[in-house]
């Protein structure tokens, strides 16, 4: 079965020297959810472009979504469905429930739904993520049905930690498919 990947950035887009940026050049099953404002996210409008996106989907695709995203994913899970989304990966959550981690323009993201997600996921967090504790990364993980994975200290898994085209988050995006396909 071919797998296709929607590429969910999460605020400020993910551009040059991002591993999303990157996995867009490498993978060709994938596309990328294109917001009209990335600098001052609004929850609703970001839903919609998001909703818009999964419908146009022919074939099993995962979500790959980073940081403000992950909340966007929770937001969108907690209230449609569609067969075509068969897994996420979820990179660096943005704790937008915590003011001292996130700035008060993605408040309106908050309080992130706690649903169990109808689908396998892995959430994948650092240990130095100036945006999110390891620990309640792992909580969310755990509500979510989720995997969990603390892959040490890559600061918020952007184009600041120099990640390039990110083999080891591909190695987790195989492990995925290949708990899909069991």
């Amino acid at each position: 079965m071919e797998i296709k990947l929607l590429i969910i950035p999460g605020l400020g887009d993910s551009g040059k020297g991002h591993w999303q940026n990157d996995w867009l050049k490498i993978y060709k099953n994938a596309r990328k959810v294109v917001q009209n404002n990335w600098n001052e996210p609004v929850r609703e409008e970001w839903l919609e472009r998001l909703h818009e996106a999964i419908l146009k989907l022919d074939s099993p695709t995962i979500l790959v979504a980073h940081s403000l995203a992950v909340s966007l994913v929770m937001h969108w899970a907690s209230a449609n469905s569609n067969p075509n989304i068969i897994g996420a990966l979820l990179v660096a959550p943005a704790d937008v429930d915590s003011p001292e981690h996130t700035p008060e323009k993605i408040w309106n993201f908050s309080p992130i739904p706690l649903s169990k997600l109808p689908f396998p996921s892995i959430v994948v967090t650092s240990e130095n993520d100036p945006y999110i504790s390891s620990q309640r990364a792992k909580f969310f993980a755990k509500m979510w049905g989720s995997d969990f994975i603390n892959i040490g200290q890559k600061g918020h898994v952007n184009s600041e930690s120099n990640l390039e085209f990110w083999e080891e988050g591909q190695l987790i995006l195989k492990q995925l498919i290949d708990q899909i396909d069991h």
